[in-house]
């Protein structure tokens, strides 16, 4: 694969923008003045679905490196620049005691985005309707992943026939999907994964486990102790399975309320993704200060970091959609992810509401078409 140098798009108000996702110790508390300012909440939160990683890292960007931690609270806060409001972002996983983001977001009122991929919004439906104004990553980082020297791989029907048991988090719609169109065997199934590489090392990779393809492989690679070598890995995305894994949502009733808001603030997501895959090194020094801060989570290094926004433009994890925009969600392909979803939810006996359609879930009004990432020769 021929490998391109993504730069941001030359964009118009670029400067504005950059200053409004930089942040720094000269940045100004918010004044109440500022383009944000009585448009949209004074705090703007975002609750994400894990703990502070480079897959969401535009959410930290936003702050800037010199935001404050809360431990306590398990969120990295500080000024939107000089727009005049706060942003506070939330870590997911532990931090919601098992909710999730649609739940939570339905429970605490005070939330104004979260990150859900649009399979969960499809499941949350009925009970916790959400709607996506702005998609971070364009492809699906999961993978299973492998020990090669035990299994040889090439395709998704190779992974079947190996018959090895697969490690992985309870509840993963793209598991059924897998199950469902023969990828997997069902008795091939381990819902025992913990998030750590202790049963891949204990069983000399004998088992295959899920993972990010921005995360593991290298992990694996060069820290896991009594592993360090590498693994192989196909892309859950390569199954054909289409969803959105970063949909940052609004409740569906205060989409009105907010459009004021989300007019000028998705545009500045947007660039905040584009910044920080530009110049990543001051937001990666945040993440690694946060994950040093607040126990318990992943082991992040500074070379992890690095390797992984490599990984990320490379596998075009972070890039633009159909077209030249970056964080825009094409309908046919949410469409296409509705109908295999759908009927892995009525499997499960859940209720999803009839006849429902991209529209339904994702928006790209507030997208700006011009904010993308283009190569450089």
């Amino acid at each position: 694969m021929k490998k391109h140098v993504l730069a941001a798009a030359a964009l118009a108000g670029s400067v504005l923008l950059t200053t409004a996702c930089g942040g720094g110790s000269s940045t100004p508390k918010p004044t109440g003045q500022g383009v944000l300012a009585g448009v949209c909440p004074s705090t703007i939160v975002i609750q994400t679905d894990w703990y502070a990683t480079p897959e969401r890292a535009a959410a930290y960007q936003l702050v800037g490196p010199n935001g404050t931690v809360d431990v306590k609270k398990g969120a990295y806060s500080g000024p939107l620049g000089d727009t005049g409001v706060n942003v506070e972002v939330r870590l997911g996983g532990p931090f919601l005691g098992g909710q999730p983001v649609p739940a939570q977001m339905y429970q605490d009122n005070s939330i104004t985005l979260g990150l859900v991929p649009t399979d969960e919004q499809v499941q949350a439906k009925t009970k916790f309707p959400l709607t996506g104004v702005f998609a971070s990553l364009d492809i699906n980082p999961q993978i299973v992943m492998w020990d090669p020297a035990t299994y040889t791989v090439n395709s998704w029907k190779d992974v079947a026939a190996t018959g090895a048991p697969i490690l992985y988090s309870e509840g993963k719609l793209y598991m059924d999907y897998l199950v469902a169109n023969g990828y997997v065997k069902k008795e091939q199934l381990d819902a025992s994964y913990d998030g750590t590489p202790s049963r891949f090392v204990a069983e000399h990779g004998r088992v295959m486990q899920q993972g990010y393809v921005s995360n593991e492989p290298y992990r694996w690679e060069h820290d896991v102790k009594g592993w360090q070598k590498p693994t192989g890995h196909l892309l859950v995305a390569q199954s054909g399975y289409e969803s959105y894994p970063h949909a940052w949502s609004v409740r569906t009733g205060e989409l009105d309320k907010l459009r004021p808001c989300l007019q000028k603030l998705v545009p500045m997501l947007q660039q905040s993704e584009i910044d920080y895959v530009t110049n990543p090194e001051p937001t990666n020094q945040a993440l690694l200060r946060i994950s040093q801060t607040i126990p318990d989570g992943p082991p992040i290094s500074a070379a992890g970091n690095t390797d992984s926004v490599k990984v990320q433009l490379a596998e075009k994890i972070v890039g633009n959609g159909p077209d030249n925009t970056l964080g825009n969600f094409d309908p046919a392909r949410v469409d296409r992810s509705i109908a295999q979803v759908i009927p892995l939810l009525k499997a499960r006996g859940q209720q999803v509401p009839d006849n429902l359609k991209a529209s339904d879930i994702v928006t790209n009004e507030f997208i700006d078409p011009a904010k993308g990432l283009k190569p450089q020769g």
